[in-house]
């Protein structure tokens, strides 16, 4: 199921062990290699400290939260070896400028749908200028037309010409 980014944060994180939330879900660690949401950041309930839950230890996602095992599930940045380049790179889609091949503005990321199972990002949202906004409303582009992710921009593929509203039918 496609969830917005926006549904996935600020939930709790709640252990089925002792029935309670454990935590709260601050910030999405996201890779920019492959659009994957390799965790969250959480704010520990008890010492308020800042923790990490990584994808694969969420055994479901309900309305109310995110349902881990137990507490130690939720592990320290310091001891995360393998994530902690992406972690540096401290990559944030929101905001990012989205291109075409041909250098041509298309507008900036205002949000992005992620696929609950597999934490794979889907679909970005691009809020287009007031004046494109005003004539095509905003833009949603499937993870396969992205060709390319740096630092700055995002470069998708060409945009396909859209057909005139009062295109004549074609008669057979």
């Amino acid at each position: 199921m496609l969830q917005l980014s926006r549904s996935l944060l600020n939930k709790s994180v709640l252990s089925l062990r002792t029935g309670a939330p454990i935590a709260t879900i601050t910030d999405p660690i996201l890779n920019p290699d492959n659009l994957k949401v390799e965790g969250f950041y959480c704010q520990d309930r008890f010492d308020k400290r800042q923790l990490v839950l990584l994808y694969q230890d969420i055994r479901d996602i309900l309305p109310q939260g995110y349902v881990v095992n137990d507490h130690d599930v939720l592990t320290d940045p310091e001891e995360l070896v393998r994530l902690k380049k992406v972690m540096e790179l401290d990559f944030e889609l929101l905001g990012k400028q989205v291109v075409t091949v041909d250098k041509q503005r298309v507008g900036k990321v205002s949000d992005y749908a992620t696929e609950t199972g597999t934490m794979y990002i889907q679909k970005i949202y691009v809020a287009q200028s007031i004046l494109k906004s005003l004539s095509g409303g905003s833009l949603s582009v499937d993870r396969n037309q992205i060709q390319e992710i740096t630092p700055r921009r995002i470069i998708i593929s060409e945009l396909s010409n859209k057909a005139p509203a009062a295109a004549p039918a074609a008669i057979a």
